[in-house]
Parts: C-alpha cells; structure tokens; sequence
C-alpha cells in the first residue's frame, strides 16, 4: 500500500529525549528520514533501502531544588547544564524493518555544595552506544486521490496522496556499556556533615554510562486525517546489573500529542505539534540497598516544529514542568531544548 510523506513523518520520531536525568543514559533519537517530500511517489524499492544519518541535540537546565515533590531553597545556587549530543547512522533494509545505531556525546557543566566548600567543574565523553530494530507491525493508508492537469492540451493524471494513514511500529534494542561510569564511585564517599548544605547533584547524576547492558523497547502509534494528526509513543529501558554495585532503576517514558501540517505538499512539509511528555522511574539501588535520593515521576509540555524539504528533515522542541514528583532532595528542570537534523542518501 502507498504510504504518503505526512504518515511517514508519524513514522520517524524522537523517541529518546523525554524527561528527567535518565534519558541522556537511556534514550535513542530516531530521525524522521521518511518524511522526505515526494518520496510517496517513487517506487518503495528506490528509496525506502538505503543509508541515512542524523544529528540530535538535548538540553537540559537544571537548577530547581526540590524535596518529595516540593520545591525548597537553593542557597548554593547549585545547577547542571546536561547537552547530549546524538550521532546517528542508519540503513532502511526495506518498508518493513531498519537498524539503527546511535553514538551519544555527553557535556556536563554543575555547581555544587562538597561540604563547606563550593564544586564546580565539567564532565564529557562518550555515552552509552544503543543499537535499535524499528520492526513496522502496521500500518494503513487510504486509497488516494487523482487529479489531472494539462500539459500542451494533454491531460496528465496526478496521484494525491491518501487522507487517511495509521500506522504502527515496534522498537528493539540494546544499550552497551561504553560510557565512562567511574563518577559512580563518588557514591562510596559520600558523607552529610550536620550544618553543611546538601548537594542533589551525584555521582549517578554525573556518570556518563551505567555500566550495565540494558534492553530497549518501545512502540510508536500514528493517525493523520488531512492535515491533522496525532500520535503516541512509549519506551521501556529494562536495566541490567550496572557497575561498582550501583544498579540503575527501569525506566519508562512516554510522550503524546496533536498536531497540524501548516504546510503539506509534495515538495516541502511544515507542521507543529502540542506534545506531553513524561517519565516514572523507581529508585535505584546501591549496594543492594535503595537510593533513595533517585526516584521521579514527571510531565512536560511544550511546541514541536517539524520540517522536510526534499532528502533533509529537520524539528525543533521546548519543553516545560508542569508535574514533577521526586523521592528524596533532588535538583530538577527547568526547561528542555531539543533539536534534530536528518538526511537520506
């Protein structure tokens, strides 16, 4: 069945970046490579196998201090600026199933009370690489239009594309232990002198990787009548055993949302969308006991712009709290950026 570039687009979407701390060790940027104008129109054998890479950017600013969900005072004005860089390679094998690898790049930029004195500094380096499968369960497209337009008197038939789409799309994968987790050994030192401030910022806050193979998987649900759409995506990270007995919570995400294509023609596609995000992760474990200072439960909303023109693809997004629910003194966003460029050879 013809798939139009709009259900495509539904197709490829961000599937990492969602909420908290945990998506820079958790989550997988999936480029929008089939939301490529007029690609509808080609044969699925010319364009839906091939090589494609992309490149996604999260920030995060942290700087609210909360205890048990409430918001408390920041004397310090302790702070993490988190920017995650992601590097993405991928080949269609065809309109069914591709594979995916994903090299996160990490900067960390924090100020924290240590004690009586004031700890200032950076973190950076590679990530946690992730492999994914995108496995297409379903999908459905209504019979498209036609319409004719004269050249030199002679009518020419054009196919327009289908009304309606819905799709559906399953996401496997694994996550390696490649990023550098020795900042999880701060955990072993950590001492709460009576008086001094206290720091949410940590070693599990700071590591670049967990140090534990995880698994990956997700699933991806998408309308579109005309020019409006709508879709639906969740992710399960399942931990495994990380390293110097620190051992990472599951994690689940999961964003939704409405949008509208301002612009939706063969040649180019401009559309935005009202997205809520959020996350529930439990506490993690350290030395088989809990931590009690890692749980949260959380919700986002904010604007999501898209763009294609031809073999690039392109969005943009802000995000804000509206819920935070956190266990224990943690330091917890203010905002998210997030931003995307794609491209098909």
């Amino acid at each position: 069945m013809k798939l139009s570039h709009p259900f495509l687009l539904l197709i490829f979407i961000t599937a990492g970046a969602i909420a908290g701390r945990a998506c820079d060790l958790c989550g997988c940027y999936t480029p929008q490579l089939e939301a490529m104008p007029g690609m509808e129109a080609a044969p699925s054998s010319s364009w839906l196998a091939g090589w494609y890479g992309a490149i996604g950017e999260q920030f995060t600013r942290f700087a609210t201090v909360q205890i048990d969900g409430r918001e408390v005072a920041n004397p310090t004005g302790q702070y993490e600026n988190s920017s995650i860089t992601q590097l993405v390679a991928g080949y269609q094998i065809d309109s069914r199933f591709a594979l995916q690898i994903s090299v996160p790049l990490i900067y960390r930029e924090f100020k924290r009370p240590e004690s009586f004195a004031i700890d200032r500094g950076t973190v950076s380096g590679l990530s946690d690489v992730s492999l994914l499968l995108r496995t297409v369960l379903f999908h459905y497209a209504s019979p498209g239009r036609r319409t004719f337009r004269f050249e030199d008197k002679t009518p020419v038939a054009i196919d327009l594309e289908p009304d309606f789409t819905a799709s559906a799309i399953l996401l496997t994968g694994i996550k390696f232990p490649t990023g550098d987790s020795s900042r999880l050994e701060e955990e072993f030192h950590e001492i709460e002198i009576p008086g001094a401030p206290v720091s949410g910022i940590h070693g599990h806050d700071l590591t670049l990787g967990t140090g534990s193979y995880d698994g990956i998987f997700g699933e991806q649900f998408s309308l579109r009548y005309k020019n409006i759409f709508l879709e639906s995506n969740v992710q399960f990270t399942l931990r495994g055993d990380g390293a110097h007995q620190y051992h990472f919570a599951n994690d689940f995400v999961w964003n939704a949302g409405p949008g509208y294509y301002f612009i939706r023609r063969r040649d180019m596609i401009v559309g935005l969308q009202f997205v809520a995000s959020g996350e529930y992760k439990d506490v993690d474990r350290f030395r088989g006991k809990r931590a009690e200072d890692t749980g949260i439960t959380s919700v986002f909303l904010g604007p999501r712009v898209v763009v294609s023109r031809g073999r690039w693809s392109a969005e943009v997004a802000a995000e804000l709290p509206v819920l935070i629910d956190n266990t224990a003194l943690q330091v917890v966003p203010d905002y998210r950026l997030r931003g995307g460029i794609s491209f098909h050879f």
